[in-house]
């Protein structure tokens, strides 16, 4: 239990990335003493159902802050939804959690674009790299159309002068 604790007093988490999370802390524990790590799962569950209880674990509220994070940090919805069923979150929650955001697509672009310091945000001294920075975009899970007008887009000063500051 207190291991609980301590991990969500550090890290936001699932219920079932914090599930993961315990059980290799008990089979890290429990192999070099030459157990096995089963009998230890009622308790896991226990623990792991208490935090539900007293409120300290939530997923709906762990998704969305998750999505508005990963979303401000320029994620695409393909990625966003990549990230949030990684760590453990019923497929169900994540679309439903995706339907309330009100983040748009070009936004999360904007912001990558800014992040990652591609097309009107690129150093004078690093060439035209455009190709190289749509194909980039399109992996991190961005249409293609989406990539080459975050890319192409002109400077906006405000944005300018703040990337500057950084």
């Amino acid at each position: 239990m207190r291991a609980a604790i301590h991990y969500v007093e550090r890290y936001a988490t699932s219920t079932e990335n914090l599930r993961k999370v315990l059980r290799r802390k008990v089979a890290r524990r429990a192999a070099p003493a030459g157990e096995a790590p089963a009998p230890h799962e009622p308790l896991i569950e226990a623990t792991v159902a208490r935090l539900v209880e007293l409120g300290l674990v939530d997923d709906h509220t762990y998704a969305q802050a998750r999505l508005a994070s990963l979303r401000r940090k320029g994620a695409s919805r393909v990625m966003t939804t990549a990230r949030l069923i990684e760590k453990g979150l019923p497929r169900e929650l994540v679309e439903a959690t995706l339907e309330s955001d009100e983040t748009e697509e070009a936004e999360a672009a904007a912001a990558y674009v800014r992040r990652r310091r591609f097309g009107p945000y690129r150093s004078p001294g690093r060439g035209d790299r455009r190709e190289r920075e749509i194909a980039a975009m399109v992996r991190a899970g961005f249409p293609l159309g989406v990539a080459v007008a975050a890319i192409d887009a002109a400077v906006d000063p405000v944005d300018a002068s703040a990337s500057d500051e950084n």
